[in-house]
């Protein structure tokens, strides 16, 4: 058993958002092991809704685009932090936003590694990110980064407002027949924040873990032995249509899936990502 520290403690709450002594006794049933406790907090409904709301939000600003390849077309999507909303949106740091970018696609990046060790004009990226903090008198690091390819990729850029430069970046790869219903695709992406394309992409973790809080939260609830298993299932489907693209309700007609559009059309998604400031890991 793992000892029950306060920083232990600590951790679970940031993640969870619940109390300390909801987290303690969690901790205590766990045995320590912390992904098994953040299970037990949800089973009980304890979770608070504003999950890990104290902690800062990173600043910052997305540049993206797509480019031509020779199996078709490929996007690149580079998160670009400061740390105030004030030199975000300077045309400056927009600028050098884009310049990052340029190295990132000169180089074929698909990670932020892939980016930092990128040519620049001079030295490398990371090199140059270090001497941008002077220029701009904050802390300036590289956020997420992702590329997709496909015959076709379809980029939406998100604007909280319109002062600001783009802060959520969605980026969907389709056949050429998907392309009809990409932006739409696109545009679901960036609103309802889907983590996988189909449900067998969902990892089988995740998917058992899911399973056992659904099992505990009905046995909670008072609900008879006999039927758990089929309202487990019934919350696992809500789970799938909630987190996986092809099934999530379409915003814009909820009586049929995103699948349901692409079936339309005699087309297929293929792969996406998506991109929020601040979302990535705090460094």
């Amino acid at each position: 058993m793992a000892a029950i520290t306060a920083a232990l403690i600590k951790q679970v709450r940031e993640e969870t958002g619940a109390g300390m002594m909801d987290v303690k006794k969690a901790l205590t049933e766990a045995e320590g092991d912390v992904a098994r406790a953040k299970e037990i907090i949800r089973a009980k409904g304890i979770q608070a809704a504003g999950k890990r709301e104290g902690r800062k939000a990173q600043e910052g600003t997305i540049a993206s685009t797509v480019v031509e390849t020779a199996n078709g077309q490929a996007g690149y999507a580079v998160e670009l932090n400061s740390e105030t909303d004030f030199v975000a949106k300077t045309p400056k740091f927009v600028e050098f936003s884009e310049t990052v970018l340029g190295y990132a696609v000169k180089a074929d990046a698909a990670t932020v590694d892939d980016v930092l060790a990128a040519a620049a004009d001079e030295g490398t990226v990371k090199e140059a990110v270090e001497s941008a903090a002077a220029l701009f008198g904050e802390h300036v690091k590289v956020g997420q980064v992702a590329k997709i390819e496909g015959p076709h990729v379809e980029i939406y850029a998100h604007k909280k407002s319109a002062e600001m430069p783009p802060s959520i970046v969605a980026m969907i790869a389709t056949d050429e027949a998907g392309a009809a219903v990409a932006h739409e695709a696109a545009l679901q992406i960036s609103a309802m924040g889907a983590q996988w394309l189909t449900r067998e992409d969902v990892p089988a973790e995740v998917v058992e873990s899911e399973r056992r809080v659904a099992t505990e939260k009905s046995l909670a609830e008072g609900k008879p032995e006999k039927i758990v298993p089929k309202i487990v299932e019934g919350r696992l489907n809500a789970f799938f249509k909630e987190n996986v693209l092809l099934e999530q309700a379409f915003v814009k007609d909820p009586s049929k899936s995103v699948g349901d559009l692409f079936k339309e059309v005699g087309g297929q998604a293929l792969s996406f990502a998506r991109v929020e400031v601040g979302k990535g890991e705090e460094a």
